[in-house]
């Protein structure tokens, strides 16, 4: 077997290497509670208290890596060019929807399904 002094290196060792683990995998997780909040934010969705907890397990700011900023970053430049002419064109386009007929389609899609299913 080993000798106590070799078994207690071996032992230090293995905690040290669990503790730069779990570090990782904090800084890890942080960084994608990171990307969920800032798409949380672009999107105008309730955050997570989760997400705030595991930023301050991380030890508060994290720093996102570059390629996931750049996802972030992207997806709002596309974001902010259909946001001027988006809403618009999709108002202008709701305007033209014929919502009568619309109604009526629906129902008689239910009507027919209601004939197909015995259940309903």
């Amino acid at each position: 077997g080993m000798a106590r002094e070799e078994f207690e290196e071996y032992q230090r060792q293995l905690l040290e290497e669990k503790i730069e683990r779990d570090k990782a995998f904090a800084q890890k997780k942080a960084e994608r509670a990171t990307v969920r909040m800032h798409l949380r934010d672009k999107y105008h969705l309730a955050q997570d208290e989760r997400d705030d907890a595991q930023l301050h397990v991380a030890g508060g700011a994290v720093e996102l890596p570059q390629e996931l900023a750049a996802m972030v970053h992207s997806e709002e430049e596309e974001e902010e060019e259909e946001d001027g002419a988006g809403a618009f064109a999709f108002l202008t386009k709701l305007r033209e929807v014929d919502l009568p007929a619309l109604r009526d389609r629906a129902l008689g899609t239910v009507d027919d399904v209601k004939e197909k299913c015995v259940l309903m």
